[in-house]
């Protein structure tokens, strides 16, 4: 049940009338800062918004628009009969909390504590340096007064405006010409993959991945009825010929080609145009996942696989969860056009999709300008802490873990050298047992001789942090080395 008010933190409360920024957002800054301090507690409950608008002497509409931005950015809930109270923090939260100013539970049964994603995650981003005022700004005008049909019943395929915003950023970022009616939203990459494959594969066809990739793939093609076929990766990424040799009567490959995940290889033009051309004589499927494109450190951003293929047989998908924040939840993919009628039909036979309430501010954000501006400057923060971690690596590691620079990504792969008798598998739980998160390269892979090595994310984690982690992971190893 909810906790009793939470009077002491409300008094701190206070609207300036001559200040600049609209008061809504005066009191929405402030009410999500005593969140994140810990002075108002999950389930604590807070004042009933005619009260406080009769207390701070604003108007009942002022408290409840600052309600609403808190509720939609997950800080608040709201029950029929129970008003509104705090809700448990998302990670990307709780990295700018006060551990010092954090009260004890009161409850006899408290929640467990949500931490931040620790050093060497490779998810991790830095999340504290999220615009989150300007977001706060999208979503008001998204939602200040929005059309009923937004409301009530809104377009399966996504936000039209949101649509139009993603193929304009794709034709000018990555040279993809494509309209709005290709551009279908979900709310991350296995629900994409969900439409695609019911669209456009039969149960028990062969689709190639990537090997080392991503392994909820796997799970997420054999829960629909097709069959994964893992192909190695080379230094050039995903090599067709091989993949021919695996498995010759594949229909699709899911492939990551600007940027391999996890190895971060580049696939170079020859095998590009050699895939597209294995999908034009089969009549194949390629799904290019452009994991992480916009956070490329080196050179022009490269044209994508889409943007090559001229006989339709490419799907292009990509995210903002990593470009914005994971809590967003919101993907798409992009399709030819002779195919979307078959999308359509699909989708139609699937449940609902992507929320919508974050559409509409990602639509303002991006047509405004903010989103571009964000991923500037974190192109040049994400550029100077994979440098300053390849530096700690080669002062504290003496070669026993070896990593190269990545031209793009989040994260950094050190291999194993020779001397370091020990799995990656078995070192990676050591790290763990450190308080460190960093995964080893043979839990991506599905062969019987994996390659080995550590993946070390970087984009998370301010100098001080990286350097103590290094200093730990040096220990880690200097250990090993001696057994």
């Amino acid at each position: 049940m909810p906790r009793p008010t939470a009077d002491a933190p409300i008094l701190s409360l206070a609207v300036d009338a001559r200040a600049r920024e609209p008061a809504y957002l005066q009191l929405y800054g402030q009410l999500r800062g005593l969140i994140l301090s810990g002075r108002l507690g999950a389930r604590d409950r807070l004042p009933a918004t005619r009260a406080l608008a009769g207390e701070l002497g604003l108007s009942r509409g002022t408290v409840v628009s600052a309600f609403e931005l808190l509720q939609s950015e997950g800080y608040i809930e709201s029950r029929v009969g129970a008003g509104a109270q705090v809700a448990a923090l998302t990670p990307e939260h709780l990295l700018q909390v006060n551990a010092r100013a954090s009260p004890p539970p009161r409850d006899a049964t408290p929640e467990p504590a949500r931490r931040p994603q620790p050093p060497f995650h490779p998810n991790a981003a830095a999340l504290d340096q999220f615009p989150h005022r300007d977001w706060a700004r999208a979503m008001w005008t998204a939602w200040r007064d929005p059309p009923l049909d937004r409301m009530g019943n809104p377009d399966p395929q996504g936000h039209l405006p949101l649509r139009r915003a993603i193929a304009e950023h794709l034709g000018a970022w990555r040279g993809i010409a494509c309209a709005p009616e290709q551009v279908f939203v979900f709310s991350g990459m296995t629900e994409g993959m969900a439409l695609v494959g019911r669209a456009l594969l039969s149960p028990g066809d062969l689709v190639w991945l990537e090997d080392p990739g991503y392994p909820l793939l796997h799970r997420v093609l054999a829960a629909h009825g097709f069959r994964p076929a893992p192909v190695p990766i080379d230094a050039e990424g995903f090599d067709p010929r091989l993949a021919r040799a695996t498995a010759p009567r594949a229909r699709m490959a899911v492939i990551t080609p600007s940027h391999q995940y996890p190895l971060g290889h580049t696939m170079p033009l020859p095998r590009r145009l050699e895939l597209l051309d294995w999908a034009r004589q089969q009549e194949g499927w390629i799904v290019e996942d452009d994991y992480a494109s916009e956070y490329r450190y080196a050179g022009r951003p490269l044209s994508a696989l889409m943007s090559l293929d001229e006989r339709g047989r490419v799907i292009y998908a990509g995210a903002f969860s990593k470009v914005l924040f994971p809590a967003l939840r919101l993907g798409y993919v992009v399709a030819p056009p002779a195919i979307l009628p078959r999308l359509r039909a699909a989708l139609a036979r699937l449940p609902a999709q992507a929320s919508i309430m974050a559409q509409p501010a990602l639509a303002e954000f991006m047509a405004s300008g903010q989103f571009a501006a964000h991923v500037r400057r974190m192109r040049r923060l994400y550029a100077g802490r994979q440098k300053k971690l390849l530096e700690l690596l080669a002062r504290e590691l003496d070669g026993t873990l070896i990593a190269a620079p990545a031209e793009a990504g989040m994260h950094l792969v050190a291999r194993l050298s020779p001397g370091l008798r020990i799995r990656d598998c078995d070192l990676s739980a050591r790290v763990a047992a450190a308080g460190l998160v960093a995964p080893a390269l043979s839990s991506y892979s599905q062969l019987k001789r994996p390659p080995q090595g550590l993946l070390l994310g970087y984009a998370g984690f301010a100098e001080a942090a990286l350097r103590d982690a290094v200093r730990r992971l040096a220990t880690i190893v200097a250990q090993c080395r001696r057994r």
